[in-house]
């Protein structure tokens, strides 16, 4: 999927401007920056819930407003950060994910593509639970499986670990993490939490003020940019084999932890 110099509007305000990005198979592409800079709206003009002013969203060599509702179905899932869970058993709310698929009446094969998809993420022991009385992380993973029995090429996902605590957002990234290199697919999500995104994504892409600030890999995300994004000095540091953002206190002073030092370390 690509994204070529996209702009967009709500009534007369400038949202999105001139947005180019990509994202491949087996990639997860980590969409950031401050409240109000467009990342949400940027993932729905990736799925034709929006269309763009000017510019286009490439789904191979196609645009994807040239796709019907149902082709867009059958390529892109959308997993959206607020979900009103119905009443109904984790097996019955992944199957609509096969909606897209299937005519009036459910046949055999979808059937065995949600119990192969329950299986391979190991939620056997969700499937006949109502989704209505699970906890958050147990929320989010059966909407992710209802997402890929689409099978979709493409994931969108938003902010998909707002609301979990630090054990949940982690075993959700893990998840994803698997499901994208499993299925081969492209991942492109919104995301505050920098250090998460740090840790799972494989690409970044910084918005500010509607504009992409910043792309690329991991070597994009450096003090001096998250200060001019987000508007907080930083630094950047090695902790555990992985590099860590770490917010200066009031003194301009890092905090120090056993095991990381003051020194500034950028790349990898």
């Amino acid at each position: 999927m690509s994204v070529q110099d996209l702009s967009f509007r709500y009534n007369s305000q400038t949202v999105l401007r001139d947005i180019r990005c990509e994202a491949r198979p087996d990639e997860i592409v980590a969409i950031l920056g401050p409240n109000g800079a467009g990342k949400t709206t940027l993932l729905r003009c990736m799925n034709a819930m929006l269309q763009p002013n000017t510019g286009a969203v490439m789904l191979g060599d196609r645009d994807i407003l040239s796709l019907s509702r149902m082709e867009i179905a059958r390529s892109i899932a959308h997993v959206p950060q607020h979900i009103e869970p119905p009443r109904v058993t984790a097996f019955d709310a992944i199957l609509l994910g096969r909606r897209p698929w299937i005519g009036l009446n459910v046949h055999k094969d979808d059937i065995l593509k949600v119990q192969a998809i329950i299986e391979q993420l190991h939620l056997s022991a969700l499937a006949l639970r109502h989704v209505d009385a699970m906890s958050g992380g147990e929320l989010q993973k059966i909407v992710i499986a209802r997402a890929l029995v689409q099978e979709p090429r493409v994931l969108l996902l938003d902010e998909p670990t707002s609301s979990l605590d630090l054990k949940n957002q982690h075993e959700i990234m893990r998840f994803i993490r698997s499901v994208v290199h499993i299925h081969h697919l492209t991942a492109l999500m919104t995301m505050h939490d920098l250090n998460l995104a740090l840790h799972y994504a494989d690409r970044f892409v910084l918005l500010k003020e509607g504009m992409v600030y910043a792309a690329g890999g991991e070597e994009v995300i450096t003090p001096e940019l998250i200060e001019e994004v987000y508007g907080v000095p930083v630094a950047i540091q090695r902790w555990g084999g992985r590099n860590v953002v770490v917010p200066h206190a009031d003194t301009g002073d890092v905090p120090e932890s056993p095991g990381i030092s003051k020194r500034t370390v950028i790349g990898m």
